[in-house]
């Protein structure tokens, strides 16, 4: 893995995140090695100081040039504030709910939507119908005429948000000449912190009424629509996939195909089998193996935010939960092209290969390697290489810069 400015691993690799959005505007390096060197060891209140302290300033800085009319300068500061205000809360995820946490994702989505309102065109704040409530999300368009056009959907990960999706995948894909769809689902940014919306292994009946809201759209072809998935994303993503058969294309970054299986992969071996047939005392064994990993500032992080994103209050629930995310006979029944990458340096995508096997549809499948500077997990450190290839692929197919008339 990339090693950029701090020792510990998990704190490192959200630095590197924070970096690696800067050539679509999410960071400057220099602001983000600055933060770094003001925080001590696993620190996370420290963390969420400094953090927070630079995104404040950069907010500050935004809204002056902002009040004085030069709106490129604001829309670059707010999507770096909106940015760092994300980092700052990520790192307190865990239930209950850090108010903390709350305050920094309610702040990055009001400094992404200072940002799309100076986007040309501006960006289209969204609320698609979802079983009795709403996801939040945004609607982008590219600049030019306005026409039916390709279209990706974006789906994140565990801790991702729609506002970061703009940044991971969705400044991309405009400058490509597609409209973008970017939302929260459940167990995601607002529709988890504001609207206590859990994540769920169904992700097919969270894209159906995404694509039903999409796809009625005027500007949208209908034919040229591709869902891609990043991070958790790629898991959910090609589920979706293998039961709504609407899409033109999937795109899973990095893909994992069975949770359950990584974790038990997990597990000290002569504790896995004897834990996997259910034996109580193997089970109360792993119990406080999760308990102690919980107590670790970044060691236990996943843990805790994975007992917020799937609303429990057991580990044991959180893993019995993940039964549920396998892609074992349902990898068969996708039928769109599908692109799916791994990276070097990442154990979260190390089964992407199975999904790949599994597959019976138009696949390919690239691998992304540390010599290359794209080692870590969702190629954090080169985006740009990882767009190039994975646009290359897609562009092949939905033609973005033609017209469907």
């Amino acid at each position: 893995m990339t090693r950029v400015a701090l020792k510990d691993e998990l704190l490192d690799a959200q630095l590197l995140r924070a970096i690696g959005a800067s050539p679509y505007g999410g960071s400057d390096v220099g602001e983000c090695l600055a933060v770094a060197r003001l925080v001590s060891g696993t620190d996370l209140d420290g963390w969420h100081r400094e953090w927070s302290v630079a995104a404040e300033r950069v907010a500050a800085l935004a809204q002056t040039a902002a009040d004085a009319g030069h709106a490129e300068t604001a829309r670059l500061a707010y999507l770096r504030a909106s940015s760092y205000f994300r980092t700052a809360g990520v790192m307190l995820m865990g239930a209950p709910v850090d108010p903390r946490l709350v305050e920094a994702y309610a702040r990055q989505t009001e400094m992404f939507r200072c940002a799309a309102a100076l986007m040309l065109p501006a960006g289209e704040i969204v609320e698609i119908p979802f079983e009795s409530t709403t996801l939040p999300g945004y609607f982008l368009r590219p600049s030019g005429e306005q026409r039916a056009r390709a279209t990706v959907v974006l789906t994140g990960g565990y801790d991702g948000t729609a506002e970061e999706l703009y940044l991971a995948n969705g400044a991309a894909a405009l400058a490509r000449g597609y409209n973008v769809m970017a939302f929260d689902g459940p167990g995601q940014g607002a529709a988890l912190i504001e609207r206590g919306l859990a994540m769920r292994a169904d992700w097919e009946n969270v894209i159906t009424p995404v694509l039903d809201y999409t796809l009625a759209r005027p500007d949208v072809d209908p034919s040229r629509v591709a869902l891609i998935g990043l991070s958790l994303g790629a898991h959910l993503a090609p589920r979706a996939a293998s039961a709504e058969h609407r899409l033109a294309a999937c795109i899973a970054d990095c893909g994992a195909y069975d949770l359950y299986a990584a974790f038990l992969e997990r597990v000290p071996s002569p504790l896995a089998g004897p834990f996997e047939s259910g034996r109580p005392w193997a089970r109360k064994a792993v119990a406080k193996l999760l308990q102690l990993l919980a107590s670790k500032p970044t060691a236990g992080w996943a843990l805790r935010r994975g007992l917020l994103v799937h609303a429990v209050d057991d580990p044991l629930d959180f893993v019995d939960a993940l039964r549920d995310f396998t892609l074992a006979g349902r990898a068969t029944s996708i039928s769109c092209p599908t692109w799916v990458c791994n990276a070097e340096g990442d154990d979260i995508s190390a089964s992407a290969p199975q999904l790949v096997d599994a597959m019976t549809c138009d696949k390919t499948y690239v691998h992304f390697t540390a010599a290359e500077g794209a080692g870590d997990h969702c190629e954090q450190g080169a985006r740009g290489l990882y767009h190039a290839r994975s646009f290359a692929w897609l562009d092949e197919l939905l033609h973005p810069g033609a017209s469907s008339e």
